[in-house]
């Protein structure tokens, strides 16, 4: 056997090391990234042809298999559909919250039950989270929540689809690498990456479609393509805010017109709404911001371990607004990821978020062109999120995921700039005897 074939059989059987790993019970599904790890390794050694299988059938195989379950880490889903429910209803998602009597009639299980977790003031139990406040999601978000009301209603359908959309993008980041000249087999770091599985194929997070938006505006400005990316990345912040934070790279070439057309794709999608019910159109996004404790600085884990809160808040801001400057001084258009992606490892060192699916738009950076190891940073919050069960407080281990990633990343970067700075002699002297 060549050693061809035995890396890549042995990449199969990490691939299905890391399905199986998706099965365990409890949290001991997290342990799916260690074959994930050697087996992406593996696959960029690898010819592009079997490449090519290998990231196509893993794009498959582990969002379907995280799919075999209920909703393990996050009930947003549930809200996902209520309100494609509430839209087929004729309502604007955005007018009423699902505790609203005037919703009352659409009320039936699974969503409505005596023994979910959550009680509405009539004595209702629902599983939809936070069910006395308005939606938070944006229009493209919303519209899709429609769209799958109509096509594969419940959870099941709802994960199918996520998962669906967790293999389009794996597909379109080999496609975009390729055609930018990049080592397509990169895109293994997102179609096999666990995290891309379990938020999308089992959580069925929204934030996969947000990522799949971001992943084609990168390519299209890329390629200098203003417009349209521009109009891509629009679309993908009216889907989760997160890609919002692309600005300082995607903003890089032609700002004018890719910013003009990103406004423009969101306020279009925003209109109707706007004229449906008005200002309640920002839904519940500034109750969530006070709510998750950014606004008295509690929430900026690694910022309270040093500062006192009510300083955090300003000082995590002007880092932020500090790394925006230096990411759009540096960012080449040409190849906006790596700036991208600083931006957004900066700013989930400084929020450190407790929701993982947060990080997928990191995940698929890192595809495009990233450091590998910046992936530890979109893997941090796991074990915020699984902190009782590990007998540890929430901001302890938020403390101890985020930083144990910050030093992992400033690690990386220290030792890069070391070996660039070794192989500088060698190439000023490979000039002078040319």
């Amino acid at each position: 056997m060549t050693g061809h074939r035995i890396r890549a059989v042995v990449a199969a059987a990490a691939l299905a090391a890391t399905a199986a790993a998706l099965l365990l019970p409890g949290r001991w599904y997290l342990l799916a990234f260690a074959p994930f790890a050697a087996g992406a390794w593996l696959v960029t050694r690898l010819e592009r042809r079997t490449a090519l299988v290998l990231v196509l059938l893993g794009g498959v195989l582990l969002p379907l298999t995280a799919a075999t379950g209920p909703p393990d880490s996050s009930d947003d889903l549930y809200r996902y559909l209520w309100d494609g429910r509430v839209q087929l209803a004729g309502v604007d998602p955005y007018r009423y919250p699902p505790a609203a009597p005037e919703l009352a009639p659409l009320r039936d299980a699974p969503l409505w039950s005596p023994d979910a977790h959550w009680c509405v003031p009539d004595g209702a139990c629902t599983r939809i989270n936070r069910p006395t406040v308005p939606t938070i999601y944006p229009p493209v978000a919303e519209g899709l929540f429609a769209a799958v009301a109509v096509v594969a209603p419940g959870v099941r359908g709802l994960q199918l689809v996520m998962a669906g959309f967790a293999f389009a993008v794996g597909a379109l980041l080999w496609r975009a690498l390729a055609a930018l000249g990049r080592d397509p087999r990169r895109a293994v770091l997102w179609s096999w990456c666990p995290m891309a599985a379990l938020e999308a194929g089992n959580n069925a997070h929204v934030d996969v479609v947000a990522v799949g938006l971001a992943a084609v505006a990168v390519w299209l400005l890329a390629r200098g393509r203003a417009v349209p990316g521009g109009i891509a990345w629009g679309l993908a912040v009216a889907t989760k805010l997160t890609p919002a934070l692309l600005a300082p790279a995607l903003l890089r070439r032609r700002p004018l017109a890719v910013a003009l057309a990103a406004v423009g794709a969101v306020a279009a999608v925003y209109l109707p709404h706007v004229l449906a019910v008005g200002p309640a159109v920002l839904g519940y996004l500034p109750g969530y911001l006070h709510e998750e404790g950014y606004a008295d600085g509690s929430r900026f884990a690694l910022l309270s371990a040093v500062l006192p809160a009510p300083l955090t808040p300003p000082v995590a801001a002007a880092i932020l607004a500090a790394a925006a400057i230096l990411v759009w001084r540096r960012a080449d258009p040409d190849r906006p990821w790596r700036a991208a992606a600083a931006m957004v490892t900066a700013t989930l060192l400084v929020a450190a978020p407790g929701y993982p699916w947060y990080a997928l738009l990191l995940v698929m950076l890192v595809a495009y062109g990233a450091p590998w190891e910046w992936l530890t940073v979109a893997a941090a919050a796991y074990l915020a999120q699984f902190a009782p069960d590990i007998g540890l407080a929430t901001d302890t281990a938020q403390r101890i995921g985020y930083g144990t990633a910050l030093a992992v990343v400033v690690t990386g970067l220290a030792l890069r700039h070391r070996q660039r700075r070794r192989a500088e002699p060698g190439q000023r002297m490979s000039t002078a005897r040319v």
